[in-house]
């Protein structure tokens, strides 16, 4: 077997500037969560691309890896080019299915071992919680950071107190990199952190308690690009 052709460091190279350019395009950013999921996670990662979502984070904490490896094929597969698929904190099973890039929070692996083990081009997103965290990530190399919790949220028990909608658009001030707003997000929230700055957010609880992920994913998407639109000279 040809080695270069085999190391996943070298695969699938034509797609990946694509899916970085991606990046600027991103509005709803979905993020799984099997055990919140009224339909499970292949059927909200379905709804959710073909409503229009342009960027997908498989986290899951609760199966086992090889459990996790075919998931995690079956949602490439659903991604195809209409999304990024990143995984969360998982970099062994990001490289196993060539994925497009990680999620990793503060306490996760560090981003410069993570560039290390990932191909150059693949995408790196990086939890932060204010100005100088968010600062350091860009510095370190990440493509993208996920900025909460912005409200007070359930979903993620180690969140801490909302830092509120405000403190994006601080971020945005200081960063180039797009930042992704997380935390207690929804439809009757969400208006704000639009106008903030936020290119994109996350609403876990609204969109995967939802039965309709289809129909909330598009409403959501539908909200933010209004946001943005009319926010452009």
């Amino acid at each position: 077997m040809n080695q270069k052709n085999s190391d996943p460091k070298n695969s699938n190279p034509k797609n990946l500037p694509q899916k970085i350019s991606l990046l600027k395009e991103i509005d709803f950013y979905l993020v799984t969560d099997s055990g919140l999921s009224k339909k499970g996670t292949l059927s909200d990662v379905r709804e959710a691309v073909e409503a229009g979502c342009k960027i997908v984070q498989y986290r899951e904490k609760n199966k086992s890896t090889k459990e996790m490896v075919d998931e995690a094929s079956e949602i490439k597969k659903i991604c195809g080019e209409r999304a990024i698929f990143l995984v969360n904190d998982r970099i062994d099973v990001a490289l196993a299915v060539d994925a497009d890039g990680v999620h990793v929070g503060q306490d996760d692996m560090p981003i410069e071992i993570a560039k290390k083990l990932l191909d150059p081009k693949k995408i790196i997103g990086l939890t932060v919680h204010n100005v100088e965290e968010a600062v350091e990530a860009e510095k370190s190399g990440a493509d993208y950071v996920g900025l909460g919790s912005i409200f007070d949220t359930s979903t993620k028990k180690d969140a801490g107190k909302g830092i509120g909608p405000a403190s994006i658009r601080e971020v945005k001030n200081a960063i180039k990199i797009p930042v992704v707003a997380i935390g207690g997000i929804n439809k009757e929230n969400c208006i704000p952190v639009v106008e903030n700055g936020a290119d994109s957010l996350v609403a876990i609880s609204a969109v995967v308690c939802s039965d309709d992920v289809k129909r909330e994913t598009k409403e959501f998407i539908d909200i933010i690009r209004e946001i943005k639109n009319s926010s452009r000279p």
